[in-house]
């Protein structure tokens, strides 16, 4: 897919300012500090999305309209240690509303580091977004940071970790170098139905 055209759309909280769930739509979730600013501005070839030294920084749901006709979504970062519990639930309740509120949402992007063992909390998403039953793929973030040997060992640690089915690719990737962007890019519109480009 070429992306031509990235507009941001909207930063909301709740599904009455969310966009009219009239496209395609996927979204991209994990904790505050596994690199997913620096994954979607890869992924979008442009620094559209706030790279902060500070994990947290995303406090809203952000829309964002590709090609005119696709939503791509970046929710807020979980696992952050110096949040309050009030904020905790905040972002629960955020995130509850997000997916039991968006029929479109045709894929989850899950981020996980991919120089670390998945977190508890990792494991709690993989299993909330199973339980909703919306379609999720893994993404390793970081694969630049490892050698030969365990890269072969990260993907094998977080299928187990995550207890992923067998049909859920784990895609190591690295956004500094241009690692498997394109991959991950092929496997998005696959698993929206996209034959080829979701362009026109």
């Amino acid at each position: 897919m070429k992306i031509k055209k990235v507009q941001f759309l909207k930063s909301a909280v709740n599904p009455k300012d969310f966009p009219p769930p009239d496209r395609a739509e996927v979204a991209v979730v994990g904790r505050s500090n596994v690199g997913k600013s620096s994954l979607i501005n890869a992924l979008l070839g442009r620094n559209i999305a706030k790279v902060s030294a500070t994990p947290g920084k995303t406090k809203l749901i952000n829309f964002f309209l590709l090609n005119d006709n696709m939503y791509f979504v970046d929710l807020p970062g979980y696992g952050y240690a110096s949040v309050s519990k009030g904020d905790k639930k905040k972002w629960q309740r955020m995130m509850d509303n997000y997916f039991k509120n968006r029929p479109n949402l045709g894929l989850v992007i899950l981020l996980v580091d991919s120089r670390h063992k998945p977190t508890n909390l990792d494991v709690l998403m993989k299993e909330y977004l199973e339980s909703l039953g919306i379609p999720y793929i893994v993404v390793a973030t970081k694969m630049d940071k490892l050698n030969q040997s365990e890269k072969a060992k990260a993907e094998k640690i977080i299928r187990q970790t995550l207890n992923l089915p067998d049909d859920v690719p784990v895609i190591l990737t690295s956004s500094k170098e241009k690692k498997n962007i394109d991959k991950v890019i092929e496997t998005i519109l696959e698993k929206l139905g996209f034959n080829d480009s979701p362009e026109g």
